[in-house]
């Protein structure tokens, strides 16, 4: 029988050292800064809107700026809490994007309230969506291929807070890319498809994320 020292010395020689997983919310400022680095590169680029310096000083356009962006930091974090097993104690705060979408709702009603008479609504339609998504297709994969190192057991709500985060950023980059003032039409084909990109993040959080 081996001796069990010299098992014991085997064993700890074989062992690799492990490298600790960063706090969430050092992770999710990681994903965050790739994704607003990703927007400023790609606004840079294309530009911004013409009429911005004026759309600055409307309240209701930079009160919507503002909220879009509660939703993508809220829902970055809540996918960085959801990437580790016990969310690290912080299960309140991992479901903070519910309260974010609420603010985000209150504030749209009440810019189309104040948009009267309406604006006109652009020629385009789905257009604008299939847009957002094409640009939410990278941050989708960056940020779901950085959540595989980890182990969520809420991969399910991982997925789809994911894919919201990424949407909020393609939503963030297309309102100040594009020239449209109409509410109807951002609510219509701009926001109302987050649901759908949601829904989707449920089944790939399932695929990519169960482990």
């Amino acid at each position: 029988m081996v001796n069990i020292e010299e098992l014991i010395d085997t064993l700890a020689q074989d062992t690799t050292a492990v490298k600790p997983a960063p706090h969430p919310y050092l992770l999710s400022l990681k994903w965050m800064g790739w994704s607003v680095a990703y927007l400023l590169v790609s606004l840079m680029f294309m530009g911004l809107r013409p009429d911005m310096a004026i759309k600055l000083h409307e309240p209701w356009f930079v009160a919507e700026v503002m909220a879009l962006g509660g939703i993508f930091i809220a829902t970055s974090v809540s996918a960085a809490l959801l990437s580790f097993p016990d969310m690290h104690q912080m299960r309140r705060l991992a479901f903070a994007p519910v309260m974010a979408f609420v603010l985000f709702v209150l504030v749209m009603f009440l810019a189309w309230q104040a948009d009267n008479p309406p604006a006109p609504l652009p020629v385009h339609s789905f257009e604008c969506t299939i847009g957002i998504a094409l640009f939410s297709l990278l941050p989708t994969v960056w940020t779901l291929y950085a959540m595989r190192k980890f182990a969520s057991t809420h991969y399910h709500w991982a997925g789809s807070t994911a894919l919201l985060a990424a949407f909020s950023i393609g939503a963030l980059w297309l309102r100040l890319y594009e020239i449209n003032d109409s509410i109807m039409h951002v609510v219509e084909w701009h926001y109302l498809p987050m649901i759908a990109f949601g829904i989707a993040g449920f089944g790939l959080g399932r695929t990519f994320l169960k482990w």
